[in-house]
């Protein structure tokens, strides 16, 4: 039965433990199938733009779904661009949403260069509140998170309802390792950010991301200098 309506954080509870049991071991196409059959148009997904093979399966089985760009005003050239290079090519909506805050609003209430003093903080404006915004009214989330990419991943399920968004958050990619996601890309032609070939594994927003050197974590170069890893959205 498709879910039309919103629904409770206990039905959303129900769907995501059926929908974990009955999917265990599917394949990511057959995830994604499933969580547009099963929640229509109360289902969006978002994508980083770094390697897009997300967005790939998407247009591929569930064209349907639309991809949300969490536009933070501090993100790469190539980031954007790579955004573009989707947009043309997927066919898919693609959303771009912003804080409610410009840069300049957020200089003159905070400060400039938030992001130097209080990462926390300017993550939750520029990602945290806008996707939030946006999620209210789905009822399910479609993510790229990969459990080999963290080890704070490491217990995460491929669907699962999350209780801070009050969604059933789903990610087809997790047990993809990164030869399953090197595969994937060169045989689909996945859009690729090119910063992921000059020494960014991951990537961020311009002034909080540096390349990372010979033998660090492939997030090291994600808030170097604070004891933070996530940018909060994935809690």
């Amino acid at each position: 039965m498709q879910l039309t309506e919103p629904c409770s954080p206990k039905l959303l509870r129900s769907v995501a433990d059926r929908g974990a049991a009955d999917l265990a071991g599917a394949t990511a196409e057959d995830v994604i199938v499933w969580a547009a059959q099963e929640f229509g148009d109360r289902v969006i997904a978002t994508q980083s733009m770094v390697n897009t093979a997300l967005s790939t399966l998407i247009a591929a089985v569930a064209p349907v779904i639309p991809v949300v760009f969490l536009d933070t005003g501090y993100h790469f050239e190539e980031t954007l661009d790579t955004l573009e290079r989707v947009r043309a090519k997927s066919g898919l909506t693609i959303i771009s949403i912003s804080s409610t805050l410009s840069i300049e609003e957020q200089s003159e209430r905070f400060g400039p260069d938030l992001w130097s003093r209080n990462p926390d903080l300017c993550c939750s404006i520029r990602k945290e509140r806008p996707l939030e915004e946006i999620l209210a009214n789905h009822d399910a989330w479609l993510t790229g998170l990969r459990r080999e990419t963290t080890e704070a991943r490491r217990d995460t399920r491929t669907i699962a309802y999350d209780a801070d968004m009050n969604v059933v958050k789903v990610s087809p990619l997790l047990d993809w390792s990164d030869s399953d996601l090197a595969a994937f890309t060169s045989e689909h032609e996945v859009e690729v950010n090119p910063l992921t070939s000059q020494g960014f594994p991951s990537i961020g927003c311009r002034p909080c991301t540096r390349p990372v050197e010979s033998g660090e974590d492939s997030r090291a170069g994600r808030w170097s200098g604070f004891d933070k890893t996530e940018c909060g959205i994935h809690r």
